[in-house]
């Protein structure tokens, strides 16, 4: 056998063998990433589940577990603390958490306005149009909720004495049905996750809901949004891009999807109510567009709104430590 030939038989045995051997060869395991949902399952953190469900994660290289949440001041100081990845959090419970000395940070905003409301029943003998009209009405909420501080200051800032509203400390487990019975007049709810529930709830008893939002009325902050820790951020940048742009993959297509985004769910979340979770779905969809944001990407956070939330929530908590507002958010994972 000639040299030529020789050579020519070991280069077609060594491109054999490779052949044969790449099947062979570990697949690159996917990064796994817990999320905390803030509560159960529902409209408003609709994006992370439709992404599980319709393998966004999957070919962006990631192994989300969505996990159930207690609370949104709960659910950023858990991230802080290492046990989750990432989180649905909002700019009150980050400022406070750092105001402790805790390290989170927003890395995108899913509630471009603040989804919180006062919800009402609605009655033939008064209208309650705006803030004033809530003069000497109830309002329960539980003991460590924020309403207890937002209210007081969403009144001021609407040139009304702190005391316009009586504020109420009750178990969060009898609030709905303290509502709905009429021993408070008011009660906390919220777009893409408890409104519709009230709304159903009141509408087997024959009663309407009535909604007024403090963002119509002199409350410019931002609501909940995707949370996670600078120790993250700045050890594994990759991961939180990655993850950032296949949730936001997720809620663009909730969003032009609205009815398959429900089943896509529904069919992982066996105990859900769909005709709830496609309202909750309807609401967190009129709310993650900003129309007024230059930058037109889903989950731009602008600057002007964020300082607005800082000086806000500044007063509201009587926050003394110094956090500013490129402290709680970076929008360089949505660019």
């Amino acid at each position: 056998m000639t040299i030529s030939k020789c050579i020519k038989k070991f280069l077609f045995s060594v491109v054999l063998g490779s052949c044969c051997a790449a099947p062979l060869l570990p697949a690159v395991a996917a990064d796994k990433v817990k999320f905390n949902l803030a509560w159960l399952p529902q409209g408003s953190t609709g994006g992370i589940l439709v992404a599980i469900a319709k393998g966004f994660y999957a070919e962006a290289g990631l192994d989300v577990t969505a996990v159930r949440g207690y609370g949104g001041q709960r659910t950023v100081n858990e991230i802080d603390q290492g046990l989750f990845e990432f989180g649905y959090g909002d700019p009150i419970s980050v400022m406070l958490n750092r105001a402790q000395g805790g390290k989170t940070v927003m890395v995108g905003t899913i509630n471009t306005r603040w989804p919180g409301a006062l919800c009402y029943l609605e009655r033939a003998d008064r209208k309650l149009q705006k803030p004033a009209d809530l003069k000497g009405l109830s309002l329960g909420g539980g003991a460590a909720s924020p309403l207890q501080n937002i209210v007081p200051s969403w009144l001021q800032a609407n040139k009304l004495p702190v005391d316009q509203i009586k504020l109420l400390r009750l178990d969060p487990s009898v609030i709905n049905s303290s509502f709905l019975e009429g021993r408070i007049d008011l009660a906390e709810c919220w777009e893409g996750a408890n409104k519709p529930i009230l709304e159903a709830l009141a509408q087997r008893d024959g009663k309407k809901l009535g909604v007024l939002r403090y963002r119509d009325f002199n409350l410019n902050l931002y609501g909940n949004g995707i949370v996670t820790s600078e120790q993250l951020v700045a050890s594994n940048p990759d991961l939180v891009k990655r993850f950032v742009q296949a949730t936001y993959r997720g809620y663009a297509y909730q969003r032009s999807n609205p009815k398959e985004s429900a089943d896509a769910i529904a069919s992982q979340q066996k105990l859900i109510d769909k005709n709830i979770l496609l309202q909750q779905i309807t609401e967190t969809n009129q709310i993650i567009d900003d129309p007024e944001a230059e930058n037109k990407k889903l989950g731009w956070m602008r600057a002007d709104r964020m300082q607005s939330t800082v000086d806000f929530v500044k007063k509201a908590f009587n926050l003394q430590a110094p956090v500013k507002p490129n402290d709680i958010y970076t929008n360089k994972f949505v660019e």
